[in-house]
């Protein structure tokens, strides 16, 4: 084992060569490349799953031994400088790089036939794996200048990945704004580094935490600047887990294709920012100020992001404020010291999310198949409705990421969102309530989403799309021949009158009975439709063992205790950063307190469920014309009151808190004007003056060559102007003497 711990440095490298032969395929060979497209696809996932392999084999590793691996060699070395690069292997590098390797090699198999048909399919893949390799580098950093390289690296392919549609404006724009926010935290995160450096001459995490806690003790570090550093170091995971203030670029994120959004929201670009929470965390518990600094980041973060989703049309940004919520939790429980809390909920999430993510896609997928493609239809969840009866497999994962993100059990995220919610209880009485009812608006709003999309009837039919009768996408018969609706009568039946018609028209063919219901829907051949077509199987393989994570994974967390035998997977390998935070990990578990607990938080659950299916379940929402608002709001006055009070609600949530707009108005606006009035001052002050000199010396050079040149013609023309002059003045003498006589008085004298 020690051999694999010694060659782990490759890890990272192993998806390298995808980008790298693909961008030298399409410079030298660019027809066989492309023609090979699906071998590139496979190449990808093949090496992911090395990849996942190792990391299985390395956690098992860590779980049994309980070890920390760690090697460096050095890059430079000048006189008292030396950088050192090499590679960290713990429990936190364990869990990310199963984390990476699993959710990706999903989201690279969803990918083939989502991206199938896209012009920029080998591209996507190149991004892809690039993307993939730069995180699992970051991940398994031994130091904060590596951190920060493969930092940098990450937003790079994030920015390339967001953008992947760049002719889309509105794509390019959400890519610009992605990077630039970046930017903010990345330089904050520089800062930090620096300063660390010039306290403790030395960027290796192992060095920091032992220097730190020894100078702190002694007081031999001034406490200030520390606090400052650790301050600009937090700003780089504020804005790469888009948590508040920095939060902006995460919806404009959709823009980018949904396996992306899926990546990035899961296990990737947002978990960053987790991750260098979590291995900076020996340095933030013992400055207490940051610590208060975290979990109150954390706790606006997640009241904010969920009510920021309550009122989103569209279904990928309504699941962007959800993951921007869910990181909040996270960061709370750092925040609050509860370590394993926090990497329990990262784990859960991520399946969850990615579950959630691809189920999007599946859905978008289906309605492109109806509405084109149009991503303003697409994806607004106005125009869905009833895609239960359609799309059963899409529906039911749907339901799954769903319901544990709710947190219901025996689903992954009911154990660690309870978790965080128990621990809450015991920091901070203020911090739990917010965290509770957070909890509720999370059921309300994922089942908000669950509700418009998949039950009622289809919207884009009955509203807007009223006149088409005949829809195409990309699909093909089992029979291999065009579904027509005038050769089958039994598509334009209600079902009595498909039985009656089957049994009773011995006219009509038995295979022309049953043809209009077998279909292989996203074959690749374009096809009639008349309803949003399920999505293809590969699609469909991935979101299954989503679902199959969801289900299970939250029994690694589970403190369970039997003959003597620790089978909390979790803990066992978190052990060695949670001895090193001083922490107890085998805390005895009271299961009549948990349950308590559970039944608080479900209950909390339920409630917001129950509000959700009372508002938007079609069968519920039919009672508002019995005006049941008003018993519960009595008197014309209270509800004018309470419509005010939720039309303010869903315009704060709907226009993204006014934050946007703020930032716009505020720092977007004053910076334009403050670069317009520096190009007018360097276009007329710093250009204009060395401009105006050269202009004079032009026209005065100009005269003197023409006054002493010895032409005769320059002479009499210059003789001319001047008899003209003196004409106009003897001319308009009286005239002048009658304006100005004073002036001319003293002329004269």
């Amino acid at each position: 084992m020690e051999y694999t711990n010694q060659y782990s440095w490759i890890i990272p490298l192993i998806p390298l060569p995808i980008p790298m032969l693909i961008g030298v395929g399409l410079i030298v060979f660019p027809m066989a490349t492309k023609n090979l497209r699906r071998m590139w696809s496979f190449l990808s996932i093949f090496l992911l799953n090395i990849v996942m392999l190792l990391s299985v084999y390395l956690s098992i590793h860590q779980i049994n031994k309980s070890s920390i691996y760690q090697y460096v060699w050095s890059w430079t070395i000048n006189n008292d400088f030396s950088l050192d690069f090499g590679y960290l292997i713990d429990s936190l590098a364990s869990i990310l790089l199963i984390l990476i390797s699993t959710v990706g090699i999903l989201v690279l198999f969803y990918s083939d036939n989502y991206m199938y048909h896209d012009r920029g399919y080998l591209r996507f893949f190149a991004y892809m794996s690039f993307f993939t390799t730069s995180m699992l580098g970051l991940v398994t950093s031994s130091n904060l200048v590596q951190i920060y390289i493969f930092w940098e690296l990450v937003g790079m392919c994030s920015y390339l990945l967001i953008g992947f549609w760049f002719t889309r404006p509105i794509a390019a724009n959400a890519c610009q704004k992605a990077f630039v926010t970046n930017r903010v935290g990345d330089f904050g995160l520089l800062l930090g580094i620096l300063g660390l450096y010039a306290i403790t001459g030395s960027f290796e995490f192992r060095d920091l935490f032992e220097i730190l806690n020894k100078w702190i003790s002694n007081n031999e570090v001034n406490p200030l600047f520390l606090t400052l550093c650790a301050v600009f170091l937090f700003t780089g995971a504020v804005a790469k887990s888009a948590q508040f203030p920095l939060h902006v670029w995460l919806p404009d994120a959709m823009e980018g294709p949904t396996p992306i959004s899926a990546l990035i929201h899961a296990a990737t670009m947002v978990a960053a920012g987790i991750f260098l929470v979590a291995r900076l965390l020996p340095l933030f518990v013992i400055l207490p100020s940051i610590m208060n600094l975290i979990s109150l980041i954390g706790i606006i973060t997640v009241l904010l992001g969920a009510t920021l989703s309550l009122a989103q049309k569209d279904i990928k940004r309504g699941l962007a404020y959800s993951t921007m919520s869910q990181l909040g939790y996270i960061m709370l429980a750092l925040g609050m010291g509860s370590y394993r809390a926090a990497l329990f909920h990262l784990i859960t999430h991520a399946y969850s999310k990615a579950l959630l993510f691809l189920g999007s896609g599946s859905i978008i997928h289906s309605m492109e198949a109806i509405v084109g493609y149009s991503p303003d239809k697409s994806q607004n969840m106005v125009l869905m409705g009833g895609l239960k009866k359609h799309v059963p497999i899409t529906k039911t994962s749907f339901l799954v990421g769903t319901l544990s993100l709710c947190g219901l059990p025996p689903l992954a995220c009911f154990w660690s969102k309870d978790e965080i919610l128990n621990d809450s209880w015991l920091y901070s009485t203020v911090f739990a309530i917010i965290a509770c009812f957070t909890a509720g608006l999370t059921a309300f709003y994922m089942f908000r989403i669950y509700l418009l999309t998949f039950e009622g009837d289809l919207n884009v039919h009955s509203k807007n799309y009223s006149g088409q009768k005949r829809l195409s996408c990309y699909s093909i018969s089992l029979w291999g021949k065009e579904i027509q609706k005038s050769n089958y009568p039994l598509l334009s039946m209600n079902n009595n009158e498909k039985w009656i018609y089957f049994f009773f028209n011995t006219t009509y063919p038995i295979y022309k009975r049953i043809r209009p219901f077998i279909s292989i829907p996203c074959f690749g051949i374009q096809k009639t439709f008349f309803y949003p077509p399920e999505s293809d199987s590969t699609m469909l393989f991935s979101m299954s063992i989503l679902v199959l994570f969801t289900c299970v994974v939250g029994v690694i967390g589970i403190p369970l205790n039997q003959n003597g035998i620790d089978l909390d997977i979790l803990s066992n390998l978190l052990n060695p950063a949670i001895n090193l935070l001083h922490q107890n990990s085998n805390d005895t578990v009271d299961w009549y307190e948990f349950l308590i607990n559970a039944i608080f938080s479900v209950s909390i659950a339920l409630f917001g469920i129950f509000i959700a299916f009372f508002l938007y379940k079609p069968i519920y929402s039919s009672f508002k014309n019995l005006n049941l608002l008003n018993s519960f709001v009595k008197g014309g006055n209270n509800r004018i009151l309470w419509e005010k009070i939720i039309n303010v609600i869903y315009n704060w949530s709907y226009n993204r808190g006014y934050i946007d707009s703020f930032y716009r108005i505020s720092w977007t606006g004053s910076i334009r004007r403050l670069a317009e009035l520096t190009h007018f001052f360097d276009r007329r002050g710093i250009d204009g003056i060395p401009n105006g000199f050269g202009l004079i010396s032009f026209f005065f050079g100009e005269g003197i060559k023409y006054l002493g040149a010895g032409r005769i013609s320059s002479y009499l023309l210059f003789y001319l102007w001047f008899v003209l002059i003196f004409l106009f003045i003897y001319l308009f003498l009286p005239f002048l003497n009658f304006i100005f006589p004073l002036f001319l008085f003293q002329i004269i004298a």
